[in-house]
């Protein structure tokens, strides 16, 4: 029985540096993932989007577990946030946006089995959102990563300097804004909250 710590193994694409921007490749990989829109704040949509995904991921944990007795930790909550109109995306309001969240999952999760668990926890669960849940791979390629420590209501100087970053390298953005939250809310000081913010970059 192997227990797999996936932080550890995708160290590069889950850890970054305070102030210090850097760049990384991200290759695909396996999300359970839930589409929505509104500010996250106030939103209902995305509280239930949120309280689907997290016994979804455990309830694939426990069923490859069973099947083939090796364990791994479920991931930290991400997001993928953008606007129809990227020139009024802005962390000031939240009104327009619109958002995927999203959990990775080991590749011992397939497609099918997904399919097969995700209508089962739902009705059992009572997952008001569970239905939309899909299991989809994701790929970002290159990118640039920065760590934001704090509350989520201050990364605005945070996002500035990894888009001052991304200039200074001869980059420009490309893709979806993309949030890592490593703290919970819930349990954490907002002043130790701990958010990767990756942005996919192109150029040469």
């Amino acid at each position: 029985m192997a227990s797999i710590d996936l932080k550890k193994e995708y160290r590069e694409h889950y850890t970054a540096r305070a102030g210090k921007p850097a760049l990384v490749e991200v290759p695909s990989r396996p999300f359970l993932m839930i589409d929505g829109a509104g500010d996250p704040n106030t939103s209902q949509e995305y509280a239930d989007a949120v309280a689907a995904l997290y016994p979804l991921s455990y309830g694939l944990r426990a069923a490859v577990k069973k099947e083939t007795g090796d364990g791994y930790t479920v991931m930290p909550l991400e997001g993928l946030w953008w606007a129809d109109d990227m020139a009024n995306f802005s962390v000031d309001d939240k009104s327009d946006w619109k958002w995927t969240m999203m959990i990775l999952q080991p590749e011992l999760v397939t497609a099918d089995l997904a399919a097969s668990i995700i209508p089962e926890l739902t009705a059992k669960k009572g997952l008001v959102s569970g239905h939309r849940v899909r299991f989809d791979v994701y790929e970002e390629g290159r990118a640039a990563q920065v760590m934001h420590v704090g509350p989520y209501a201050d990364e605005a100087p945070t996002i500035e300097m990894l888009h001052q970053f991304i200039e200074d390298q001869g980059l420009v953005r490309s893709g979806l804004h993309h949030e890592i939250y490593l703290g919970d809310p819930r349990k954490s000081d907002p002043a130790k909250l701990k958010t990767i913010i990756r942005q996919p970059v192109s150029g040469r």
